[in-house]
């Protein structure tokens, strides 16, 4: 089976994406899938493959040679090396932790990753997760927010302040992908705390407020099975998750 069928297409509702430099530099299928066999990358990272789809993921984002790319909350690495080695050596990735995560869950590993051939292009980013990036992080073609978004619902974090600083990142037409786990349709804000879930149409509302356009939704994470009454580490099997890509509208033109 192909990627691209597996999307959910574009998903419009009444917008219209011009195209844009990101779009003709994005990675092919083929060469997504290249990049995620390469032989370098750990058998941790291998193992994850399989829950995280990183090859549809990439092809999704429409991330490419040359990109200048954020990766936030980006954990131990895990996408922020993938990112690294699809925009390639003449591309740079900004990967943040904040100071608590890298603290207490990567204090060891996140160094490590760091050391890789595949991360020369790097930027490590220690800051916190309500003002992410740094002043030089600018006109970035792309923003990832992995399984973090969440995070941000329970933590003292201004989260309008923090959208619009993350649109104010982005060139015109720059993307934002943020996957996280679905909650029930309808759910607030407080169950993120105890199940790290959250409803995609919360999400939506948060950043359609900041000014960001819905571009499209995939749906290679979905597992519609799952009960969503657990958080992600008390299940056995894959959550249910979401995938949406937001743009930054360009300006208007007489």
């Amino acid at each position: 089976m192909t990627i691209l069928p597996r999307l959910c297409g574009f998903l419009l509702l009444g917008l219209s994406l011009v195209a844009s430099p990101q779009t003709a530099l994005a990675l092919s299928e083929a060469d997504a899938a290249a990049l995620v066999a390469a032989e370098d990358r750990t058998a941790e990272d291998r193992e994850r493959d399989a829950r995280r789809h990183p090859a549809e993921l990439l092809v999704f984002s429409q991330v490419g040679a040359g990109m200048k790319v954020a990766d936030l909350g980006a954990g131990n690495g895990y996408t922020s090396e993938l990112l690294a080695r699809a925009v390639g050596p003449e591309g740079t990735v900004y990967a943040q932790n904040s100071p608590y995560v890298i603290e207490k869950y990567v204090k060891e590993s996140w160094p490590a990753r760091l050391s890789r051939g595949a991360m020369k292009g790097v930027i490590r980013v220690d800051r916190e997760r309500g003002d992410p990036l740094p002043a030089e992080a600018t006109g970035l073609d792309l923003i990832t927010m992995i399984y973090v978004y969440h995070d941000t619902l329970f933590t003292p974090v201004d989260r309008p302040a923090m959208n619009a600083k993350l649109l104010g990142a982005l060139r015109p037409g720059g993307s934002l992908i943020v996957v996280d786990h679905h909650a029930k349709p309808g759910a607030g804000p407080e169950i993120a705390e105890t199940l790290h879930r959250m409803d995609a149409a919360l999400l939506r509302r948060e950043l359609e407020a900041a000014g960001f356009e819905f571009a499209a939704e995939a749906d290679f994470l979905r597992h519609p099975e799952d009960p969503k009454e657990k958080p992600f580490f008390e299940m056995e099997t894959p959550t249910d998750g979401f995938v949406h890509r937001y743009v930054k509208p360009a300006p208007a033109t007489d």
